[in-house]
């Protein structure tokens, strides 16, 4: 567990060189500054263990090593000599944070994919370059990664990677709302409430009265606003929710083997990630389910491959090269106008309807 620092160092041993900031860390060069012996006292160890932490030395527990690495990340701290490049680099970072410390390739996800290349696309517009970070990359990345901004896509409630980044001050854009966006920092994003709204009442016109969410466990905004909007509109119609988990590991979609074989088995069901169609598809026909007839079925994807399955799936559109263009204007707003960050911006998604979900 990791305590809060009860004792900031905040004395300037030569003013020129260094400055209290206001939360009480020490500034260089503009930019804030936590000490080693911040570290020590958080992690409640020695600087000498800190050091020896952080560099991979000394005869330390894999638990004491990795907890004190750990503190310094969520404190911000940056080691001399690791400063980040000067402002002015016109250099930009992208990191998909959504699962934490997970591994995954993200870039495979049509979404992201489109997202990347429109990023990359914005910020050379721009005479910025760019650079898409892995899913959970080493802890000292975020503390020593040299760039003028950083664009962050489904960051979850509690991200350490913004903890971090907030820290050393860099601007911060994100496409997909955070939990709680600080001041000075821009958001994009869709209107996802309005978004599942339309898709049920999609559903339910075409004669669903059982509709099923599969969603999943993120606890991003994303996941978050989609199935909280769901249950208000079964509220609001007097049905019982049923939500199904999209479980990462099962590719065939038997968690919803069940579901569908169920007496009160669904006759629609609205996946909100981009592997859900496939998956209700291939658990459809195991289970004798034929789609539009016995269930119909709404995605969100940016797969095209949707538009040539058997029956065309009809899915929702967040358009990403839109939301994702116009968080990386906003990125090198903040950076090139730090006293005027823009405001918010609300992107309309895309039902696309095919055959999946009209009868």
């Amino acid at each position: 567990m990791i305590n809060p620092v009860t004792n900031r160092v905040t004395e300037q041993r030569n003013p020129t060189a260094a400055s209290p900031s206001r939360d009480g860390f020490r500034t260089l060069g503009g930019v804030s500054r936590v000490t080693i012996l911040d570290v020590a006292k958080a992690a409640e160890v020695s600087t000498a263990t800190v050091s020896n932490a952080l560099n991979g030395t000394g005869r330390l527990a894999a638990a004491t090593r990795g907890r004190v690495r750990a503190v310094a990340t969520a404190l911000g701290y940056l080691p001399l000599g690791r400063l980040p490049k000067a402002a002015g680099s016109r250099t930009l970072g992208l990191a998909v944070t959504t699962y934490g410390s997970q591994a995954w390739n993200f870039a495979s996800i049509a979404y992201f994919a489109q997202a990347i290349a429109a990023a990359t696309a914005a910020a050379h517009h721009r005479g910025y370059a760019l650079i898409t970070l892995p899913a959970a990359p080493g802890d000292e990345l975020w503390q020593s990664l040299a760039v003028d901004g950083v664009l962050l896509l489904d960051s979850p409630d509690g991200d350490p990677v913004v903890r971090a980044l907030r820290a050393r001050g860099l601007p911060l854009a994100f496409d997909g709302r955070p939990a709680h966006p600080a001041p000075g920092e821009a958001w994009v994003d869709n209107d996802h409430a309005a978004t599942t709204e339309e898709v049920l009442d999609h559903l339910a016109a075409q004669g669903a009265r059982r509709i099923a969410l599969m969603a999943g466990f993120g606890t991003e905004h994303y996941t978050r606003v989609c199935t909280d909007a769901y249950r208000r509109w079964c509220a609001r119609r007097g049905v019982r929710a049923a939500e199904i988990p999209l479980i990462v590991d099962d590719p065939e979609g038997r968690t919803l083997d069940l579901p569908f074989t169920a007496p009160d088995r669904p006759d629609a069901v609205y996946g909100i990630y981009d592997p859900c169609g496939h998956r209700i598809l291939s658990a459809a026909a195991r289970c004798g389910l034929h789609v539009p007839a016995d269930l119909l079925v709404v995605c969100a994807s940016e797969d095209s491959g949707y538009a040539g399955t058997d029956p065309p799936v009809s899915t929702v559109s967040l358009l990403p090269r839109s939301t994702t263009e116009a968080a990386v204007g906003a990125l090198i707003a903040l950076i090139e106008n730090p006293s005027a960050p823009p405001e918010p911006v609300i992107v309309p998604a895309r039902l696309i309807a095919r055959r999946s979900s009209l009868r």
